[in-house]
């Protein structure tokens, strides 16, 4: 900062050049292009959907809009666009609205370049001050968007006709930045007609006031298609002002699901006690939520937000990491039993649809069981538990649980060799106690639910013995 101009004459010396918000956005853009950067960091999944299209609408020049469902990181994307804005830009001192020192338009900026010339001081601000978001609710009003008389300033003495008195909203307060309205369609059609002008003319008028403020603004939006087409709609005029709409969408596979989870979710252990969730476990619950998305018995129209797989690792860790508390273990693994704890932090997450009432629960246990089937099969092969089976059939009997102590499942390897096999390909080698308990409840569940194994529960017991 030290080295910035500090007033208008060093600033014309330094050779800066004032360019369009939309330009500066474009030329950053086509630098990590070219690089073969990402434009952003943390978003996952887009790389060859949402990405190429943003990256279009970018170099077009275009105000956006990003129509998706729940927790499909629109925001995170739109928030993430101020990393291609320049670092630093210069603005006349005091002004409201980011005024240009080559070209204010504010009456203060204005009268301050007259008055002072070159001497006119200089502030910069950062790339992250430059960013304005609203969401949209009912009760928004044309003066949080656009501006408003300020009847303070004119207790002070000033004329209702004096520029001066007024309070510039968010909009012009973003001037030579960008501006984003979340949940567009909630928004009012009469406030949303106020965006007209800032969409293509590129200046806004506050009530009768005989002024314009050219403005120099990236405009993105966000919007749910549901509330777009149902609960609420954006007007004609609005919609065909935005140059590009982008759709986004929920993870395509688990790979992307879990990594996700692996970004987002927070970690289990504490103190002395150590969570390892295997990666196994994070495909159960990454595949959990890839059914309930293509489940008749789950409202789509709602969506399956990734939110949802985020809240269920975590859950799923912190049960874990309780379980290991009491049984005073150091390291503790979630296990199958571990999933129950799921039903908590899915239900206000997803809309059931059954025609019967306190069936929720049910379909979301259905949900787990097929997720824990679905991984299994992936995992492990018909041929690695044959003999396990076998031994069973002559009368092997496992206990398994949450009351079960980690060093007492794992023993069943020694009871059962066939298991040992099965149990390493899921732990990668790890033969730690915690990991070979959980590895093996694994298995006897995924047996379980192949009809390979009978199984007896109570609470969060459970007893695995041979079908015959």
């Amino acid at each position: 900062m030290a080295t910035l101009a500090h007033t208008l004459g060093e600033l014309k010396a330094s050779g800066w050049q004032s360019t369009p918000v939309k330009e500066e956005i474009r030329r950053n853009a086509v630098a990590r292009i070219a690089a073969g950067d990402a434009l952003f960091e943390g978003v996952l999944g887009y790389e060859r959907t949402v990405m190429p299209q943003l990256e279009n609408a970018l170099l077009a020049g275009h105000d956006v809009i990003f129509l998706g469902e729940r927790g499909q990181a629109k925001t995170r994307i739109i928030r993430s666009l101020t990393g291609l804005l320049d670092e630093w830009m210069p603005i006349v001192a005091g002004s409201e609205i980011n005024d240009d020192p080559y070209s204010p338009t504010s009456k203060h900026a204005r009268d301050l370049v007259a008055e002072m010339g070159d001497a006119t001081p200089i502030e910069w601000v950062h790339r992250d001050d430059r960013y304005g978001e609203k969401l949209a609710t009912p009760d928004t009003s044309i003066a949080d968007l656009i501006g408003e008389v300020d009847p303070i300033k004119v207790a002070e003495g000033r004329y209702l006709s004096d520029e001066l008195t007024l309070h510039y909203g968010l909009v012009p307060r973003t001037n030579r930045g960008i501006f984003a309205i979340n949940e567009i369609p909630d928004l009012a059609e009469r406030i949303q007609v106020g965006l007209l002008n800032v969409l293509e003319e590129r200046d806004v008028q506050v009530r009768g006031y005989k002024i314009r403020l050219p403005l120099d603004i990236l405009l993105v939006a966000s919007a749910n298609p549901e509330d777009y087409t149902n609960r609420g709609r954006i007007i004609t005029p609005l919609k065909d002002r935005f140059g590009s709409q982008i759709r986004t969408h929920y993870p395509l596979d688990t790979a992307t699901e879990v990594a996700i989870m692996r970004q987002e979710a927070r970690p289990g252990s504490v103190g002395d006690v150590t969570v390892h969730l295997p990666d196994y476990m994070e495909q159960v619950v990454a595949t959990f939520s890839q059914l309930a998305r293509a489940s008749t018995q789950v409202n789509q129209r709602s969506g399956v937000s990734v939110r949802l797989s985020v809240s269920n690792v975590e859950v799923l860790g912190a049960n874990a990491l309780r379980r290991g508390l009491r049984a005073g273990e150091h390291v503790v693994v979630p296990r199958v039993c571990d999933l129950e704890s799921l039903a908590a932090s899915s239900s206000g997450k997803i809309e059931i649809e059954s025609l019967e009432e306190g069936r929720d629960g049910q379909i979301l246990d259905n949900l787990v069981k097929a997720a824990v089937l679905t991984v299994y099969k992936e995992r492990i092969s018909p041929d690695q538990v044959r003999d396990v089976i076998a031994a069973f059939e002559e009368g092997v009997v496992a206990h398994a649980g949450e009351d079960i102590a980690s060093v007492e499942e794992a023993r069943l390897v020694e009871m059962v060799p066939a298991l040992r096999a099965p149990v390493l390909a899921l732990t990668g080698g790890d033969e730690s106690p915690a990991a070979v308990a959980a590895a093996v409840e694994f298995v006897l569940e995924g047996l379980h639910l192949s009809k390979r194994l009978n199984k007896d529960s109570s609470g969060t017991s459970a007893t695995y013995r041979g079908r015959s």
